[in-house]
């Protein structure tokens, strides 16, 4: 670890006005803790994807978290020791909306948020991005970007665990089925043209088809694995997350848990099917959040969604998302989907 002279560089931290005016970064970035007031970091860019790159630390022990635009996790808490300096790199999609492909539009540019238990950020970057890959998102809200505490969205977590060059373009939207994601302008529509060749698209819809029958079910995932391979992108189809809905057993072995919707189709197994007769790389993340929140029990796994604040037993709080997060990144390594140097751990 490289020591740096703290006499001449000043950290701040969060609470403490970074700059009472703050600059404008321009079409392609900006540098600078003159970009930054109160804990917050603003750059004015246009949609597009972006390097960041971040000084932390300072004289005292440090530990910052970087968080961006509609709150996604872009950088985990890293620890700092005192008197030393550590620059840690990630690329973030800016784009409008800016959140859930539906929702508000947002605020323009490029909003970074310093946090952590004791935040330290000495230094800051925004640079056009060059040679990005992307990963998109297509999903409901369980993978969604969403817009408020105490509710998360795995895919608003999984940026956090990607180093640079290693962008999440998350289109997830609240409420869509496969049929409604197709049928709206604003999603499928959108997404398609936007994917390059070598980008992957992680496609996890299901929760919302309760009254899909599975020939069209079916269809619907086939037409959206065309649609990735037409523009030179790679699709991989992803399983539901569970419900947390426990049998009489305290296993999830159930039509509820496991996403069987009204008329019977099993989402997951069509899934599994498709990705098999089609040869699509497949995360099942039914079977591993099955696995980890029977792990944990009836109780234990409450803090994973939003029992206890909602009685919510579909949506999962930021602690659950960023589990399932984790599962997501290493099953894209497991599966030679990302090479294990673009991923974070632990």
């Amino acid at each position: 670890m490289r020591r740096f002279s703290i006499a001449v560089v000043a950290a701040v931290t969060l609470g403490t006005a970074l700059s009472s005016v703050p600059a404008h970064a321009g079409g392609n970035g900006g540098r600078g803790l003159a970009h930054c007031t109160a804990g917050t970091c603003h750059f004015d860019v246009p949609p597009g994807v972006y390097d960041v790159r971040v000084t932390l630390g300072g004289e005292a022990a440090s530990g910052t978290s970087v968080s961006g635009e509609t709150r996604r996790s872009l950088l985990p808490e890293t620890a700092v020791p005192a008197g030393e300096l550590v620059t840690r790199s990630f690329t973030v999609n800016v784009r409008t909306p800016e959140g859930e492909p539906t929702g508000p539009e947002g605020t323009p540019g490029l909003d970074l948020r310093i946090g952590g238990s004791a935040p330290a950020l000495t230094d800051i970057t925004v640079s056009r991005a060059r040679h990005a890959r992307q990963i998109f998102l297509v999903g409901d809200s369980t993978v969604c970007d969403q817009p408020g505490d105490p509710y998360s969205g795995w895919g608003q977590q999984l940026p956090q665990y990607l180093r640079k060059g290693m962008s999440v373009a998350n289109y997830a939207d609240s409420g869509e089925s496969t049929v409604s994601y197709l049928g709206n302008p604003r999603l499928w529509a959108t997404v398609r043209p936007l994917i390059r060749p070598g980008d992957l698209v992680l496609v996890q819809l299901a929760h919302n088809d309760k009254t899909t029958d599975e020939a069209t079910y079916r269809a619907n995932l086939e037409t959206l694995v065309a649609g990735v391979r037409e523009r030179g992108g790679q699709p991989v189809l992803v399983t539901p997350i569970v419900r947390r809905w426990f049998s009489p057993d305290g296993t999830l072995n159930n039509g509820t848990a496991l996403l069987v919707n009204g008329l019977g189709v099993d989402h997951p197994a069509v899934i599994r099917s498709v990705a098999a007769a089609h040869g699509v790389p497949l995360i099942d993340l039914t079977a591993k959040t099955k696995a980890l929140v029977e792990s944990l029990g009836a109780e234990g796994s409450k803090a994973l969604y939003l029992t206890n604040e909602a009685r919510d037993n579909t949506h999962t709080s930021v602690r659950g998302a960023t589990a399932y997060a984790a599962l997501v990144r290493d099953e894209l390594v497991t599966r030679h989907l990302v090479p294990k140097g673009k991923v974070r751990v632990g």
